[in-house]
This record gives C-alpha cells, sequence and structure tokens, in this order.
C-alpha cells in the first residue's frame, strides 16, 4: 500500500473518553515439542479475541491457528492487542476465519496492534484474511516482528477501502499503519503512514490510483536469490489479474504489492506467491488452509 510517509511509529489513538468500546487481548505461544513438531504452548485472552484449539491438516510440523473476534468487526473505541512468540524450531501458521471489518468510526479511534517474537530457526507465517475499511472509519494497524538469526517470517496485509459491493468509497475517514521487521537488531522492512479518505492521494498515481484494494506480502530473515525473484516474477505474469502486482527484493526480504478492485484477485495472487516462497524459504510444499475457500 501506498501511503502518506511518517516519521517514526505512529502513536496509538487517544482512548475513548467515555471507556466505550472493546479491550481484548490474546497471547500465543509455540514450541518445539520433539523435532519436527509444534505445540501451541501457551494460550492466554481477555476480552473478546481468543483461538479456539491448534490445527494440525499438514501434520504435528506446523501448527495452525485461528484467531476469533467474536463482535465480528473492530468499531469506535476497540483496542485489540495479539502477541505472537514463537520459541526455537517451532512452526506456525496464524489466520482469521474471514474478513476484518474496520466500521465506522465518528468518536473514536480503534486500534489492532500485533507483536511477534521469532526465534533462531523458527517460522511464522502471518495470512490473515483482507480487512475491509468502511467509510468515516479511523483505524490505527501496527505489526511489528522481531525475528532472531535464522527465523523466518512470511505475512501479508489486504485491505479494501471501502464497501464497494455496495458501492461505498473511502470517502473520508483516516487509515493509519505501521509495519516494522528487525532481526538481530537490523531493520529489514519499515512502512509507516496515513491515507486520508476522499484525499487526492486516493486518485494519485503516486497513490491508489483510483483502485480501493492494495495487498502486501513480505517475506523476511532469509535472502532471496536471482533465480526465487525470476520465478516469483513469472508466476505473477502468468496471472490473470487485472491489477497491478511487481515485486522488489531486499538484503533480507522480498516485498509483494498487489493494486486493483478485488479482494478475491488480491488474495489468489498472494496465494501465488505464497506458494512459491514457502518451499523455497521454509522447505515445506504450500497447502492452502481449507478455511480460505469457505
Amino acid at each position: 500500500m501506498r501511503l502518506t510517509p511518517t516519521a517514526g511509529r505512529l502513536d496509538s489513538p487517544p482512548a475513548d473518553e467515555h471507556g466505550a468500546g472493546w479491550h481484548a487481548r490474546l497471547e500465543l505461544g509455540f514450541e518445539s515439542a520433539a523435532p519436527g513438531s509444534t505445540v501451541l504452548a501457551h494460550r492466554s485472552h481477555v476480552g473478546p479475541l481468543r483461538v479456539q484449539k491448534a490445527l494440525y491438516p499438514e501434520g504435528r510440523r506446523v501448527c495452525h491457528s485461528v484467531i476469533v473476534h467474536p463482535p465480528g468487526g473492530i468499531a469506535a473505541g476497540d483496542r485489540l492487542e495479539i502477541d505472537i512468540r514463537l520459541a526455537a524450531h517451532a512452526h506456525a501458521l496464524v489466520t482469521t476465519p474471514g474478513a476484518t471489518k474496520w466500521y465506522k468510526t465518528p468518536c473514536s479511534a480503534a486500534a489492532q496492534s500485533t507483536c511477534i517474537r521469532i526465534a533462531r530457526g523458527a517460522i511464522l507465517e502471518w495470512l490473515p484474511q483482507e480487512a475491509i475499511v468502511f467509510n468515516h472509519a479511523n483505524p490505527c494497524s501496527t505489526l511489528d516482528v522481531t525475528l532472531a538469526a535464522g527465523a523466518l517470517f512470511i505475512g501479508w496485509d489486504i485491505l479494501c477501502f471501502g464497501r464497494t459491493a455496495a458501492g461505498e468509497t473511502y470517502a473520508e475517514g483516516r487509515y493509519r499503519q505501521c509495519w516494522q521487521i528487525r532481526q538481530e537488531h537490523a531493520l529489514l522492512w519499515n512502512e509507516t503512514g496515513v491515507l486520508e479518505g476522499g484525499s487526492a492521494l486516493m486518485a494519485a498515481p503516486a497513490g491508489m490510483g483510483g483502485a480501493p484494494v492494495c495487498a502486501t506480502l513480505v517475506a523476511a530473515g532469509k535472502p532471496v536469490d536471482s533465480a526465487l525473484l525470476d520465478a516469483l516474477r513469472a508466476e505473477m505474469a502468468a496471472l490473470p489479474a487485472r491489477g497491478r502486482i511487481a515485486a522488489t527484493r531486499l538484503p533480507m526480504a522480498v516485498a509483494v504489492r498487489y493494486l486493483g478492485h478485488s479482494t478475491e484477485e488480491a488474495r489468489t495472487a498472494l496465494v501465488a506467491v505464497w506458494s512459491i516462497l514457502r518451499p523455497h524459504l521454509a522447505g515445506i510444499e504450500a497447502r492452502p488452509p481449507r478455511l480460505w475457500r469457505t
């Protein structure tokens, strides 16, 4: 996503003066119980944010978890905090059961902060389904990832501004986002910005270009060679997508961007990219969770 750049981290929005909104926190801890086996060793929640149980559709090597927010959307005054930690050599895939909805927030902003810590040799795949930003919504979304040496993070973010199926555009509101990924104190990825609803940036070629959907996938922690980058670009060129998609390689990361008009198309494109990255970087065949097809 192309946002107006801002300096440093985003501050959390001010607390709602009336104390309204859900304040929820979820902690997940994954450990390698034995060689080739990962367990959800720690699970704690406060408020309406939880996972029901560990799932193993790929066998014991990868522990799948689905984060559920029972209210179904994030409204004015809501504060959601997610803390995920992986011990050495653990491998987890975390997703959501459906689209996240950022509701209209006329009086106070809403926020979701995600903090991820990945120990040496561990792998986390952070693959939530898309987020829909309603008109007049004022969300603040942050993702802070710290990697040890030899650890791998693969994560994506799919955003739709406005309920496009209903003809709604993001005419008013303020979306704030910050992604930071570090490994051994080195900053691998830093993107912080603000998108104002109805602003010139929504239509500008250097911004959203009139498209309501944008998506970003970042794989960080391991180098991506030229052959893998070429394979990614070949796969993207073969996609029957009407939106724009491109890949960029950094010293210890690769980023893939999508800009278009369809969350389904964005998800299809990122799944195709993930299906190439996962075997090369994580050493395991890509098998999309059945949940994504429901």
